[in-house]
């Protein structure tokens, strides 16, 4: 599957989520991270949980807290 990887996506949101070590979130801003309008799980489409699902579920690296 080929998954829209840009800033704020859905995919983005998730690998964001794991590389930071923060819980798994549905979630997804569709101008960018942190513009507009937040769109939480109960109103994203099955696509595109399945796209938060595969960014948190294939990146493979964590953040180093010093």
């Amino acid at each position: 599957m080929i998954y829209d990887k840009s800033h704020g996506s859905p995919y983005d949101r998730g690998s964001a989520d794991y590389y930071y070590g923060r819980r798994h979130s549905p979630h997804w801003y569709p101008e960018g991270t942190g513009f507009g309008k937040r769109i939480e799980e109960a109103d994203m489409t099955p696509e595109e949980i399945a796209a938060y699902d595969a960014g948190y579920e294939e990146e493979t690296e964590r953040k180093e807290w010093r």
